[in-house]
């Protein structure tokens, strides 16, 4: 079965099928940031707790 027009739209605009690149490991620079984020992610979510206790205290 062929694919709707409507279907086609929304691949084209949402990236549909671009599965290439989807699989590969981050390696280097790339992965560096990757935990670095996770670290500040988790950094800001600590501190946002520890205010909003002592804001309440």
């Amino acid at each position: 079965m062929q694919p709707t027009k409507q279907q086609d739209a929304l691949n084209a605009l949402s990236g549909g099928g671009g599965d290439l690149f989807s699989n590969q490991k981050k390696r280097g620079f790339e992965a560096f940031m990757v935990k670095v984020t996770y670290v500040l992610l988790v950094l800001f979510f600590v501190c946002s707790l520890i205010l909003v206790y002592l804001s309440s205290h």
